[in-house]
């Protein structure tokens, strides 16, 4: 299996669209840290994207899309510099007059529309830190054409209210996510860490699907050097290199997030998940699974059960 699509299915990953913006002239927008991850598209014009904690502001074309991973508080600003205005407010009044975009300045040069992602618990330790705060991507590029009518196909959907148009506009969201991920981890790989790393590695790579897709066989290192045709050695060193820890140690740390996944949507016994994720015994899951999160399955079941 795919790593990128494993973890973004574990990980509950929902995308959501939000309402546009609208400015022209001399104008800024503060934005609040958001939760989860951020999106934006440029339909219209320019404009410029500062993130606190960042030296440098990103500049923003038409046709350009950017992703802020972390909560993180953020600015788009266009024309001369000016104090800016909270976001909050300007959005709340355009959904109280008329229902559609915030609008700011003067006339109507820049149109943007984006929205979020939200995502389960693991996912800040999974995916988003390894990623840097801010993936843009320029207009000119496939991927950045397929998030523009990824949007716009999601604007239409929710316009035009028809059957079924949330399950489609968030599943359209998500395909605009993984065509950011894409871009990134094909132009800029050195950026990312961890397995996100190893994806673009010629070595790692191909020891990480194989992981992935039978999480439940018994690899040794040797196994494992055999699916890229290296030496044991050098997939140990590689692997561990690349991606930080040495792979029986990732093997053991996927384990554990799919089985934490099932015990908290499932009712899966806990000697099924045991031997559907490689382990030889409910006990020997067990041991494993406190070592790593200092919880019994048991225990951790209880805490992350469901409020009634």
């Amino acid at each position: 299996m795919d790593p990128l699509e494993n973890v973004l299915s574990l990980l509950e990953t929902r995308g959501y669209l939000s309402s546009g913006l609208v400015a022209g002239g001399s104008w800024a927008v503060a934005f609040d840290p958001p939760e989860g991850v951020k999106f934006n598209t440029v339909r219209r014009g320019r404009c410029r994207l500062a993130v606190d904690g960042l030296p440098d502001e990103v500049d923003l074309a038409e046709g350009d899309c950017f992703l802020l991973t972390r909560p993180t508080a953020f600015r788009l600003a266009g024309g001369e510099p000016t104090t800016p205005v909270p976001a909050g407010p300007l959005f709340a009044a355009a959904a109280v007059t008329h229902g559609g975009p915030a609008r700011t300045g003067e006339g109507a040069d820049v149109d943007l529309i984006g929205g979020g992602f939200t995502f389960g618990a693991r996912a800040r330790a999974l995916l988003l830190d390894a990623l840097p705060p801010v993936l843009h991507v320029p207009a000119g590029t496939p991927e950045a054409a397929t998030a523009l009518w990824a949007i716009g196909q999601v604007d239409a959907e929710l316009r035009q209210d028809r059957p079924a148009a949330g399950l489609v506009a968030e599943h359209l969201a998500v395909v605009m996510l993984i065509q950011v991920l894409r871009r990134h981890l094909a132009t800029d790989p050195r950026s990312t860490s961890g397995w996100l790393a190893g994806l673009g590695d010629p070595v790692v790579a191909p020891a990480l699907r194989a992981l992935h897709t039978h999480p439940d066989r018994a690899w040794t290192v040797a196994a494992l050097a055999r699916t890229a045709a290296v030496s044991r050695s050098t997939m140990a060193a590689r692997f561990r290199d690349v991606v930080g820890r040495g792979p029986v140690d990732y093997l053991t740390g996927w384990r554990i997030e799919l089985a934490a996944d099932r015990l908290r949507r499932g009712a899966d016994t806990i000697s099924v998940i045991a031997r559907d994720i490689g382990y030889g015994s409910e006990s020997a899951l067990s041991v494993a699974f406190k070592r790593v999160t200092g919880q019994s399955p048991a225990s951790y079941r209880r805490a992350h059960a469901p409020t009634p």
